[in-house]
């Protein structure tokens, strides 16, 4: 499906982590579409982005370098951040931003994931734009494909991959597909703040086997405990995190995972297959030669 531009501003959008797994496929659509664009990153680096992007150093948890990032710009992309959201909510108001889209979470409105920390940390960001003001369009993915991304390790050291719930099943969602989102609620795309998945459900075992296809070769799974689980997530995460992680798997082993068919009616095309998001991401489960 062709998107119009006439429903964004003939401002600058400005895309917020232009380099993050999403934030650079924004870029992307919105360049292909002819859209004025800025891009921001924490720290700009020469040759990082097309010639004639501009590019500014901003920092969503960084008051002080929102308000030139801001001006001047008619829409923004960004993640949600709860440290510092007081600040973007004054920067963008304070600069005259028509739009905010931002990225959340589908647990926001997925009825059983309520009272999980991660899930209340998007709901608090999503609670201080709708107070603001602003209009502000939430984009909401349920699982990411690229959460996969934390098996590369033991992928690339032909290692088992250690599982908790290895049979939970859920629809993970390429981040491009998030990203035509995007850029279809900067057109005023009807439904971009629906629940967004991949198109089915898969269990996290069969999303090893998936990545195992893409790479020609078998990979083993080994189950974790609860308590295991636990003890190796904290190594990479607070603990409050760690938990609210293993409530959205022990949420999805109940069966309380959906697939939608969310990105085919917004896009008119359907959502990308896991298998193919696995054969885009060979390179990143592949050991150096």
């Amino acid at each position: 499906m062709e998107f119009s531009m006439s429903a964004l501003s003939p401002k600058p959008t400005l895309v917020m982590g232009a380099r993050g797994a999403v934030g650079a496929h924004v870029l992307t659509g919105l360049i292909a579409r002819g859209a004025p664009v800025r891009a921001s990153v924490r720290r700009p680096e020469p040759g990082r982005f097309p010639e004639g992007v501009e590019v500014v150093a901003a920092d969503l948890t960084d008051r002080s370098t929102l308000d030139a990032a801001f001006d001047g710009v008619g829409s923004v992309f960004l993640y949600a951040v709860p440290e510092g959201v007081e600040g973007v909510v004054a920067a963008a108001r304070a600069a005259g931003v028509e739009q905010i889209v931002l990225l959340s979470s589908g647990s926001v409105i997925h009825p059983t994931s309520r009272g999980n920390a991660i899930t209340e940390e998007h709901r608090e960001v999503e609670e201080a734009f709708a107070a603001s003001g602003l209009t502000v369009v939430p984009i909401r993915p349920l699982v990411l494909a690229t959460n996969a991304l934390n098996w590369s390790f033991p992928i690339k050291a032909n290692r088992a991959v250690a599982l908790y719930q290895p049979d939970a099943m859920t629809a993970p969602i390429h981040e491009r597909d998030i990203a035509a989102v995007v850029v279809a609620a900067l057109t005023g795309a009807d439904g971009t703040s629906e629940l967004l998945t991949g198109p089915s459900r898969l269990s996290q075992r069969d999303q090893v086997v998936a990545i195992g296809a893409a790479l020609r070769r078998e990979i083993d799974v080994a189950e974790l405990s609860r308590d295991d689980a636990l003890g190796q997530y904290v190594r990479f995460m607070p603990e409050h995190e760690a938990e609210a992680v293993l409530q959205f798997l022990d949420d999805a082993a109940a069966g309380n995972s959906p697939a939608t068919d969310t990105v085919r009616r917004i896009l008119g095309r359907p959502a990308t297959a896991f298998s193919e998001w696995a054969t885009e991401h060979v390179a990143d489960f592949s050991a150096a030669r």
